[in-house]
């Protein structure tokens, strides 16, 4: 690093610094002691902020009025002068260089730099760590005056201003009025040719510190300042302000390994380290409290890890103000809160507190600014909102918020650095620190919590799409948020009955394509549901069933069916056979005996669905519109086309006359039919529905919405029937390209517009592209749905196609038999799909010249169909 300005010497050749060192005192005197070269009185935070307990200003306070007690000014001045006294830096210091050539490109440009943390609550991030460097390295690279003041209070930085003029011979200085020296001194910082550094740390009042703020017309001083507000008043004229956040991963880890071997305490140290860490947040603060705790309990990083993540442990005892190694002052929680009592005071006043506990709740990554214009989130601000101190009583303090105030309330607290509030951040504009998080939680009353985790599920709610697809990173960020404020909030969720953002966030992963992570959220949410309302409660119920849905998504069929028939045993018991959710019950096993093959079952089970529905409901209701769709695919896996055309041409016409001809539920009926006149021969026709139902969703629902994206891809499917390639591989492209911008490279039906395209590549000769393509995929569907997932077995089996295709008959044979194998195992040897199998290893065994294999397999498959 190099020096700010150019080494100095003084008249007889020696290096100003060690001159000074020469003639300064062997042991510092006390502050204002007269004539002395260096005052101040020091302190320093944990690998963070200075905080200075009582700062040493030199005066009294005699019949109510405050005499001053400066020293004499020094006839010959020994340069350099340090005043103020610059606080010692953290053991195991980082040096944060990408943080520092920020500063470094301020002092360049002859601006000053104010360091504004990013994001901690009241303070902790390592500013005045920063800032006590550059003095440092300023006294020692020969600059004339440093001067550190503590700004939290300008007078007290007005009696630093007062004792530096005195001590350095300002003229003018008469020491009988501080602001009248202070004045001089700030015209002898503009105009001087000595190089000086002004240090103005913790400024709280920048309108207060306006008149006070040094400036240099010569060049050859600067100013450094530290604060923890987001104010416009602190920049412009010549001011920059400089982000300083908390510690990289690398820099937090590398502080922990520091600090725990310089004091000979490696034996601590773990795996664990960057664990601890991220746990922390990277906080500067925390970490030192946390390494203090260790050296001093005589635990390892990981034990102290499994304390930090026990959450009925409070951070007063995690990170103890008696851990508080560096000198730092405050106890970690009370430092993070410190602006708070502040951003309450602030209009609109009595919000802060209240919003911020909202914030704490949920996820310290980020949630939507959307929340806070929401109903419930500005009617529980009306209610929660603290009388200010002025003798206003509570209740009329308490009323309606607009969202113009809830957008004011957030600007505050982005302004004393307690959340951090930008909208070019959307879907997460509004974060936290986790540990300022932490420490609000731990002080907000128990008696707010049912209302505060019911306002915020209700704003979660409310903001979420009714569709996640094409909004994946809201979505994702719904998620999350629902995780942490359910992890917050506990039981208060459920009462009086589960909150549907509960199931909202379950339904969200399976429309995501994130089978197993919806599994593992069912079965939380299961296991919870039955402690809290019991077992047969509706909410139990409904939980189980969307378990064993998302078992069926996940390729575990036999658990679905298990799980599916205990689920319809109890609904039928508890609401009666024909009860709505009896029959969705039904509908659910019958779709999983069609994913296992079992399709007379199926058929079985779904003829029952749709009387009862047709009974209960009525013929033209949605459900029993849907329970003919599904009872039509049925047959058409069945064979059974004629039957399945028969089925969906009823529901056209009732799905026509009842919601008309462009909705959604008519749609789908359009779609499937169109399938099944493919199925019949009735190539046009499946055509024709299929361009209108494009059309339609492109109309009604837009052009990015999923089962848009469908029809598209059908309609190039029915091109490929008809033998138009050039089409059929040009909507294909646009298809997949589509799907990876709306639902995201790795949603599964991402993966099969990829296989649609590589079997367009096929088509049209194109074999190293269609096998590159189905190589992906096959990786990919391993990768996202495991080895054994039917979409995966599918994968396998294209690829096996491409290759025998390119003529690699024994790569295409070896796959094939692999997938023929895993068919028998995971789906059964009498499934389609295994059947199927079994025909197509017998082509590639004639092919590869194994006629007797061949024949065998052949006839054996022959017999399986007929059977």
């Amino acid at each position: 690093m190099s020096p700010l300005w150019p080494r100095r010497r003084n008249k007889d050749g020696v290096p100003a610094a060690a001159a000074a060192a020469n003639a300064l005192p062997a042991s510092r005197p006390d502050p204002g002691g007269p004539g002395q070269v260096t005052v101040g009185d020091g302190g320093v935070g944990a690998g963070g902020d200075v905080s200075h307990n009582a700062i040493g200003d030199n005066s009294q306070v005699v019949d109510n009025r405050r005499q001053y007690f400066l020293p004499a000014p020094a006839k010959d001045v020994s340069w350099p002068v340090e005043i103020g006294g610059i606080p010692a830096l953290a053991t195991a210091f980082q040096p944060r260089v990408g943080l520092r050539e920020q500063i470094d490109t301020a002092r360049v440009a002859g601006e000053s730099a104010v360091l504004t943390q990013v994001l901690s609550g009241g303070g902790g991030v390592g500013k005045s760590q920063i800032a006590a460097k550059y003095a440092s390295e300023a006294l020692g690279d020969g600059t004339d005056l440093v001067l550190w003041a503590h700004a939290a209070d300008t007078k007290q930085v007005i009696t630093r201003y007062a004792q530096a003029a005195r001590l350095v011979s300002v003229p003018g200085a008469t020491g009988e009025n501080p602001e009248d020296d202070a004045r001089a001194f700030l015209s002898w910082l503009a105009t001087t040719e000595r190089r000086w550094l002004v240090v103005l740390d913790d400024i709280t009042d920048p309108a207060a510190m306006a008149p006070w703020w040094p400036a240099s017309r010569t060049g050859t001083g600067w100013v450094l300042a530290s604060t923890r507000l987001h104010d416009a008043a602190l920049t412009g004229n010549g001011r920059r302000r400089v982000p300083v956040d908390v510690y990289s991963p690398g820099e937090a880890a590398a502080y922990l390994h520091g600090r725990l071997t310089d004091d000979g305490a490696a034996h601590l140290l773990s795996d664990s380290v960057e664990d601890l860490a991220a746990a922390l947040g990277y906080l500067p603060l925390a970490l030192g409290h946390a390494a203090a705790y260790m050296l001093n309990q005589d635990i390892t990083v990981t034990e102290y890890l499994a304390l930090f993540n026990d959450h009925d442990r409070r951070l007063d005892q995690l990170l103890p103000e008696g851990a508080d190694a560096e000198g730092y002052g405050r106890q970690v929680a009370a430092t993070l809160l410190l602006s708070l009592d502040a951003a309450q005071r602030t209009e609109p006043a009595g919000l802060a507190r209240p919003a911020l506990r909202l914030a704490a709740h949920l996820d310290p990554a980020g949630h939507p600014h959307g929340l806070w214009n929401t109903p419930t989130v500005l009617a529980y601000l009306g209610e929660q909102r603290e009388p200010a101190e002025d003798g206003m009583a509570a209740g009329e303090a308490r009323g309606a918020v607009s969202a113009e105030q809830a957008g004011a309330v957030l600007r505050v607290l982005h302004r004393y650095a307690l959340i951090n509030s930008d909208r070019q951040q959307e879907p997460r504009a509004v974060r936290i620190h986790a540990l300022t998080a932490r420490a609000v939680r731990e002080t907000t009353p128990v008696e707010v919590l049912p209302q505060l985790a019911q306002t915020a599920a209700d704003a979660l709610l409310h903001v979420w799409p009714s569709l996640d697809q094409p909004y994946p990173e809201l979505a994702s960020a719904l998620r999350s948020n629902t995780d942490h404020l359910h992890h917050h909030a506990g039981d208060h969720l459920w009462h009086p009955r589960a909150h549907i953002v509960l199931f909202r966030a379950g339904e969200s992963l399976i429309d995501a394509g994130m089978p197993s992570a919806a599994t593992t959220y069912w079965d939380a949410l299961v296991t919870q549901s039955q402690r809290i309302c019991g077992p047969e409660h509706p909410d139990s119920l409904t939980a189980r069933r969307a378990l064993s849905v998302s078992l069926g998504k996940a390729a575990r069929t036999r658990e679905a069916i298990a799980l599916q028939k205990s689920v319809l045993a109890d609904r039928a018991r508890l609401l009666g056979p024909l009860h709505i959710h009896t029959l969705t019950s039904r509908s659910d096993l019958a779709l999983s005996y069609q994913q296992t093959g079992r399709i007379n079952g199926a058929i079985a089970l779904q003829e029952f669905v749709l009387i009862g529905n047709a009974r209960t409901l009525g013929h033209d209701h949605p459900n029993t519109i849907t329970a003919r769709l599904n009872l039509a695919g049925f047959c058409a896996d069945a064979g059974l086309n004629s039957e399945a055309i028969s089925l969906l041409e009823v529901s056209r016409v009732s799905s026509e006359r009842v919601f008309g001809p462009l909705h959604p539920m008519t749609l789908n009926v359009l779609n499937n039919l169109a399938h099944c006149y493919q199925q019949a021969g009735r190539e046009d026709e499946a055509l024709s529905l299929r361009e209108a139902v494009l059309a339609g969703r492109e109309r009604v629902l837009g052009p990015d919405h999923p089962d848009t994206l469908g029809a598209r891809n059908n309609v190039a499917h029915s091109y490929q029937h008809a033998g138009r390639t050039v089409e059929a591989t040009a909507l294909l492209e646009t298809a997949v390209a589509d799907y990876e911008r709306v639902l995201g490279p790795d949603h599964p039906s991402t993966l099969t517009a990829r296989h649609n395209l590589a079997t367009s590549y096929t088509d049209a000769g194109r074999t190293g592209e269609a096998t590159a393509l189905r190589e992906k995929v096959l990786a990919d569907s391993e990768r996202l749905l495991g080895p054994d997932h039917p979409s995966t077995l599918n994968a396998r089996h294209n690829l096996a196609t491409s290759y025998a295709n390119a003529g690699r008959i024994t790569e295409a044979t070896t796959l094939q038999e692999g997938v023929l194998a895993d068919r028998e195992r995971i789906l059964g040897p009498d499934h389609p799909d295994t059947l199927n199998a079994r025909h197509n290893l017998a082509i590639l065994y004639t092919a590869a010249g194994r006629t007797g294999e061949a024949t065998a397999l052949r006839e054996g498959a022959f017999g399986d169909r007929e059977r």
